[in-house]
């Protein structure tokens, strides 16, 4: 999934996310950002599944957050163990409406209310194999800089505006 769409359409939106899921996962951007780590939503995986967020912290772990916004959206989803393959820490994040006792323990957990997050429950670690960890890695690479490319098309296009974060996504301005 691209970050900006050349034709004009918001895949930030694209009618696989809630209003609610969209706020869950910007209040754990924030706390990621927080945590110095590089987030990515909707990162698909070698295995096919796509991690709502995935992200890569500073000494180059790699974290997925699987957004849940109800008690039937986590009943009904059971593809999250397999989330484990392609990452050193899984974790749940939610929002206040929903009960956290539904979440497993074995996972990590974080409750947003869109403006930032907390992290009830560290995730136990369980390192990934060496060629997992630089597929994973290429794969965020890969598909950050291509996102990235496209949001520098789409703001070269839009004025002013645009070239502010044309000189941000350069490196021109912070």
């Amino acid at each position: 999934m691209t970050i900006l769409s050349i034709h004009g359409d918001n895949p930030l939106a694209d009618g696989r996310q809630s209003e609610r899921a969209m706020k869950v996962r910007r209040g754990v951007q924030r706390l990621l950002m927080e945590l110095r780590h590089a987030a990515l939503p909707e990162l698909t995986l070698a295995s096919g599944r796509r991690a709502d967020l995935i992200s890569l912290s500073p000494k180059g772990e790699i974290w997925i957050i699987e957004i849940k916004t109800s008690i039937e959206d986590f009943r009904v989803d059971r593809k999250w163990p397999e989330y484990r393959l392609h990452c050193d820490r899984l974790f749940f994040a939610t929002h206040a409406q929903v009960p956290l006792d539904i979440f497993p323990e074995e996972c990590g957990l974080m409750l947003s209310d869109g403006y930032g997050a907390h992290m009830l429950r560290d995730a136990p670690e369980h390192r990934l194999p060496p060629s997992t960890r630089r597929s994973v890695t290429q794969a965020f690479a890969r598909i950050a800089a291509q996102r990235l490319t496209l949001a520098e098309w789409a703001a070269d296009r839009n004025g002013e505006l645009g070239q502010s974060i044309c000189d941000i996504v350069s490196g021109g301005r912070d």
